[in-house]
């Protein structure tokens, strides 16, 4: 009998431990927003909301140019400090390369935070448009 009672005693002391919040000890707490956790875990890739605001960007400016290509063809060439004569999606797509580099070139040498060289991205997208 005193194991029956011994036993009883033992299996309802998790049951009561779980009705105490113990059973949530290793569970992380909900936070805020999170810029590097996927959108959709279920998926091929991962989908952050810093990946999907690069993708969306990219193909906005790839929109823009194709309407105005539309309204104004020929790609208003010219030739810029580069040497190099440039339709606007040639300049798009220097920028592009410009900022992976900048980026890259960054994370190798100073690593986190982003901002400084979203910055000078900015700032080379710009001068590419304006003199290249």
């Amino acid at each position: 009998m005193r194991r029956l009672a011994a036993l009883v005693l033992l299996a309802a002391g998790p049951a009561a431990a779980q009705t105490q919040g113990w059973g949530n000890l290793g569970k992380q707490e909900p936070k805020g927003f999170d810029w590097t956790a996927p959108l959709w875990p279920e998926l091929w890739m991962a989908w952050t909301p810093a990946t999907l605001a690069v993708f969306v960007g990219i193909f906005a400016a790839m929109g823009v140019l194709t309407v105005l290509e539309i309204r104004h063809p020929g790609g208003a060439e010219r030739r810029g400090v580069l040497g190099l004569t440039t339709t606007r999606g040639d300049r798009l797509f220097i920028s592009l390369l410009g900022t992976v580099y900048i980026f890259l070139l960054w994370l190798a040498f100073f690593g986190m935070p982003l901002w400084v060289p979203l910055g000078l991205a900015i700032l080379w997208g710009v001068f590419c448009f304006w003199k290249v």
